[in-house]
């Protein structure tokens, strides 16, 4: 039977630390997927309102190989910022790409809206994301908080309070394959009819709670009354998928790919032109790139993976802003 790493998190998969800055006043904030030692990546890009930095950088064309970290960051295009905060830090410790004598660290980012959550207090001169890139690097460990954390603390999920979820694979040949998302989705991640995630056949034993019964009326295809009212652009789920089997920048891209079905099954509807879903695939594995047979179950896994991860977000998020959370009350709509 598969099973997740032992945290259950992305820093289950060696060589992937995860670190968590907010401005509780602002209800923003920053979420940095550290690489220990620089690692392959790629994107796929596949919302209609989309937000980032370096994502050129990644093509399988381009120079660049490696990169350092990547931010996930609420704050809408103000917290594309917080990757300048990020390379601050990393170039004070001698990372980056070696140009001469110099050192540039690759730190590819995407953003999240958030600047319209309920109660927020507008920050006054500087925005905070370059601090808070900052902040969240030194925080960069192996644990970290889901729910109401980082780039997931002003998210929501259609009618519901979203947030930052993780989970990780672990397959029967010894890789390891994790996901983190913050969820802020238009669309929602569960059943207008019951509440029931719509990707709750995918946990793992124990992982989430019992779910509601599916009633026995078919649900309408077109009933989206658990999504928000449309605000264009002011949505976006964004995730970082990992594994320590070695890619090459093609299989990176194959598995951030991949990893996008799991953003799907998990949230309906995905993909709108009200939200900025973007997937970043890393691989910090060396030796013989791995044989597409095993790209296949990776992005599998990925996509798994980053289903679970949308859950467990939910799972974890706690009301705030007017926005119910799924642990405490499930409401009907209307």
């Amino acid at each position: 039977m598969a099973q997740p790493g032992p945290r259950n998190l992305i820093t289950d998969v060696p060589g992937v630390l995860v670190g968590q800055a907010e401005d509780m006043a602002g209800i923003t904030g920053t979420s940095v997927v550290l690489c220990e030692a620089p690692a392959v990546a790629a994107v796929d890009v596949r919302g209609g309102s989309p937000g980032s930095r370096e994502t050129e950088l990644l093509r399988s064309a381009t120079l660049v190989e490696r990169i350092d970290a990547i931010v996930l960051s609420g704050g809408s295009a103000f917290g594309l910022d917080a990757a300048a905060g990020v390379m601050e830090g990393l170039a004070a410790i001698g990372r980056g790409f070696p140009i001469r004598e110099l050192r540039v660290p690759i730190v590819p980012a995407t953003i999240l809206f958030d600047l319209a959550f309920p109660g927020r207090t507008p920050w006054a001169g500087e925005p905070p994301y370059r601090a808070l890139g900052r902040a969240a690097l030194a925080r960069a460990g192996m644990d970290f908080a889901l729910g109401n954390a980082g780039a997931g603390l002003g998210a929501k999920a259609g009618r519901l309070k979203g947030g930052i979820g993780s989970a990780s694979l672990r397959l029967a040949n010894g890789a390891t394959v994790g996901a983190v998302v913050a969820v802020n989705s238009w669309g929602s991640a569960v059943r207008p009819d019951c509440g029931r995630f719509w990707a709750a056949e995918l946990a793992l034993p124990g992982e989430i709670d019992p779910q509601p019964a599916i009633p026995d009326e078919p649900l309408d295809p077109e009933n989206f009354s658990a999504c928000a009212a449309p605000l264009p652009g002011g949505n976006t789920t964004i995730a970082v998928v990992a594994t320590d089997a070695p890619l090459d920048k093609s299989g990176c891209q194959r598995l951030a790919i991949m990893a996008q079905d799991g953003l799907a099954q998990a949230i309906r509807p995905a993909h709108t032109p009200f939200d900025g879903d973007t997937v970043f695939a890393l691989s910090t594995g060396t030796g013989e790139t791995a044989a597409p047979q095993l790209q296949a179950r990776l992005g599998a896994a990925a996509a798994s993976c980053l289903a679970r991860a949308i859950m467990r977000a939910l799972m974890a998020a706690e009301p705030l802003g007017g926005f119910p959370s799924w642990r405490k009350r499930w409401t009907r709509p209307g």
